[in-house]
């Protein structure tokens, strides 16, 4: 009897930390293969039929589908180039140059990966559709109340995450050309 009850204690205690392992891995988005560029966070094996589990079981939760490895790459943001996590009652910029590609997308979206609602329904930027500088490079601001220039508006949520998608780049296609891509850098400009 003695028997029996270790043994069922130890399958309970094993698959309670297994399944308590596994829901924090899907919470947080736990995956192997991260590029990492400043602030970006990519993983280019998540468009690839070489995607870990960890990923897939992500990608199967959040109902997402991830850009073919032979199209692009997305890159995320949850923090400033700081490590401080983007807070939408604060202001940001971002600015400085893209990796190249024939053409990207930025996006706001909230933690639960649903654009943010805001006042002039403005959820993100495009390469067409962004006011560059003489040399090219650009500045976007993203803040709550409105800015000159290229204006990303937070709607003054808590947290928030940035979505730079990159398509036709040679960016994550070999792991070898991580340092080739300059990211835009992320800076915090003001907090209430």
């Amino acid at each position: 009897m003695r028997l029996f009850l270790a043994s069922c204690f130890t399958l309970v205690l094993a698959a309670a930390l297994g399944l308590g392992a596994t829901s924090l891995a899907l919470r947080h988005g736990v995956a192997f293969g991260a590029l990492k560029i400043g602030a970006w966070t990519a993983w280019p094996k998540n468009g690839s039929i070489e995607i870990d589990p960890y990923a897939r079981a992500v990608i199967a939760r959040n109902g997402e589908l991830p850009i073919g490895i032979g199209d692009g790459l997305a890159f995320y943001a949850r923090h400033d180039d700081a490590g401080d996590p983007l807070d939408g009652r604060c202001s940001f910029a971002i600015s400085g140059m893209t990796p190249a590609a024939r053409y990207w997308t930025l996006t706001l979206y909230d933690l639960r990966g649903r654009l943010v609602v805001n006042t002039i329904n403005r959820h993100g930027f495009t390469s067409a559709g962004i006011v560059r500088n003489a040399d090219g490079s650009f500045a976007i601001n993203v803040a709550p109340r409105a800015r000159p220039g290229n204006w990303l508006p937070t709607g003054g949520i808590e947290r928030f995450v940035l979505v730079w998608r990159l398509y036709d780049t040679p960016i994550g296609i070999a792991m070898q050309t991580t340092r080739e891509g300059p990211m835009p850098a992320i800076a915090r400009r003001g907090c209430p």
